[in-house]
């Protein structure tokens, strides 16, 4: 069966390159457009890994990884999570550690980058 990843992204352009390179790497792809909507798809699916968008409405990449973390569910808590964002600046590598980010990876995306890290995680 195939691995499972929620993208959760806002950009539409971003969000269906990423959502293509994967599919062609053969994993199932949940589309979600800002950080309730990945709170609302853990409820009713089950993940391998998420790709989380810092900055999106509604509830930004950082505090819907706080609150995954928090969740009382180990399965669902400890899933992988990869920040990508446009704007590492106004995070460092430390902060996005501390709410239980995974790995960044910065815009534009790397894809070749994106499978290693996604395969190395999903394996």
């Amino acid at each position: 069966m195939a691995n499972k990843i929620l993208i959760a992204e806002d950009s539409s352009v971003i969000l269906n390159l990423t959502k293509k390179i994967l599919m062609q790497q053969n994993f199932e792809i949940v589309t979600v457009k800002n950080g309730q909507a990945v709170l609302d798809q853990l409820k009713s699916n089950t993940f391998d890994l998420i790709l989380m968008d810092i900055n999106m409405p509604i509830l930004d990449g950082m505090e819907t990884t706080r609150k995954i973390r928090a969740m009382d569910d180990s399965a669902i808590a400890n899933l992988p999570i990869f920040a990508i964002t446009g704007n590492a600046s106004n995070y460092s590598i430390d902060e996005f550690k501390a709410v239980g980010i995974n790995e960044y990876l910065q815009k534009p995306l790397d894809f070749d980058r994106l499978v290693t890290l996604v395969n190395q995680y999903t394996n």
